[in-house]
C-alpha cells in the first residue's frame, strides 16, 4: 500500500485532518515547542501546528501509523507548537528535545519521552511511560503498568490504578489515591510520600538518601513494614511495637499476621520516616491547596 502523504505549508499555521483505520497508532516528534494531544469522538487525526514559514509539518499514514514531524528549509525546524485531537483508544508515542507535552484523555498505551520539558498526562491505560530528563512529571488518572522517571526535577502520580515505577535524582515523589500491589519510588535528593491502598500479598518499596518519606497506612492494613533510616528518626501516628528493634533497621507487623501480608520497605539515610493515618494526609493536601 502506498504511503498517504500530507505536506503542508501555510504560512505559520497547518492544519489537517486525516481519516485512520481502527488500531492506528499516533507517532509524533517535535524537536522543540510543544505537543498537546486531546481525546475526542471522531475516527480521524486532527493535526494543528503553529510554526515558521521555513518549517514544514509533515503528516504521514503508513499502514496503521500516523507520523507526524517537522521539516525545515533550514537546518533544523525552530519551536513548533502541535495540538493534536485524536481518538481515544489511539495508542500514543510522543518523544521530543527542549519539548513540553500534555496529553488528556488518553483510554490506550501512551509513551512519551522528552529532554527538557514537562509532561502531563491525563489518562492512559496498559503501558502508560512518561520519561524527561529536566521537567516535572504529572500523571492522573492512569491505570495499567505506569513508568515514570525524570532526573531533575518532581513527579506526581494521582487517582492511578496498577503496577508503578517512579524514579528521579533532585526532585520530590508524590503518590496519592493509589490503587496497587506493586509499587517502587525512589528518588536520591528529595522526598517520598505515598497514600494510597496496601493489598494482601503486595510489595512496596520507598527509597531516598536525602529526605523524608511520608507513608500513609489504612486502618485495616495487613502488612510487615521493614524500616531503614541512619541519620533519621521513626515518626508514627498510631502505636508501633518496636521491642528488640535495631535503631537503624527494624521490622513490625501491622493488623492481622500472615502468609499473605503485604511488604513494605522504607529507606531513607539523611531522613524521616513518617507513618500517617490516611486522615492526617487528606487534612495535609486540603491544606496545602
Amino acid at each position: 500500500m502506498l504511503a498517504a502523504v500530507v505536506l503542508i505549508a501555510l504560512g505559520q499555521q497547518t492544519d489537517t485532518t486525516v481519516t485512520v483505520p481502527p488500531g492506528a497508532r499516533l507517532d509524533v516528534s517535535n524537536p522543540s515547542g510543544s505537543i498537546v494531544v486531546k481525546a475526542w469522538s471522531q475516527k480521524s487525526v486532527r493535526v494543528h501546528a503553529d510554526h515558521e514559514n521555513a518549517d514544514l509539518v509533515q503528516v504521514t499514514l503508513e499502514g496503521s501509523v500516523l507520523r507526524v514531524k517537522t521539516a525545515s528549509r533550514r537546518s533544523t525546524p525552530r519551536e513548533v507548537s502541535y495540538i493534536i485531537s485524536v481518538p481515544a483508544v489511539m495508542p500514543l508515542a510522543l518523544s521530543g528535545v527542549k519539548t513540553d507535552i500534555d496529553v488528556d484523555g488518553a483510554q490506550a498505551p501512551v509513551t512519551v519521552e522528552t529532554v527538557n520539558g514537562q509532561v502531563n498526562c491525563r489518562g492512559g491505560s496498559g503501558l502508560v511511560s512518561l520519561k524527561s530528563v529536566d521537567g516535572r512529571i504529572a500523571v492522573q488518572q492512569a491505570k495499567g503498568r505506569i513508568e515514570i522517571n525524570t532526573v531533575n526535577d518532581d513527579i506526581s502520580a494521582s487517582d492511578v490504578a496498577g503496577e508503578i515505577s517512579a524514579s528521579t535524582v533532585s526532585g520530590d515523589i508524590e503518590l496519592r489515591n493509589v490503587e496497587s500491589s506493586s509499587v517502587e519510588a525512589a528518588t536520591v535528593s528529595g522526598e517520598v510520600l505515598y497514600a494510597g491502598s496496601i493489598t494482601d500479598g503486595g510489595r512496596y518499596h520507598f527509597a531516598t538518601h536525602n529526605g523524608d518519606v511520608t507513608f500513609a497506612v489504612p486502618e485495616k492494613a495487613n502488612a510487615t513494614i521493614s524500616v531503614s533510616t541512619f541519620n533519621g528518626d521513626l515518626d508514627a501516628s498510631f502505636p508501633v511495637n518496636l521491642a528488640g528493634a535495631n535503631k537503624h533497621r527494624f521490622s513490625f507487623s501491622i493488623g492481622v499476621a500472615s502468609g499473605r501480608a503485604a511488604r513494605i520497605e522504607i529507606e531513607t539515610f539523611n531522613g524521616d520516616i513518617k507513618l500517617r493515618r490516611p486522615a492526617e494526609m487528606d487534612e495535609q493536601s486540603e491544606h496545602n491547596e
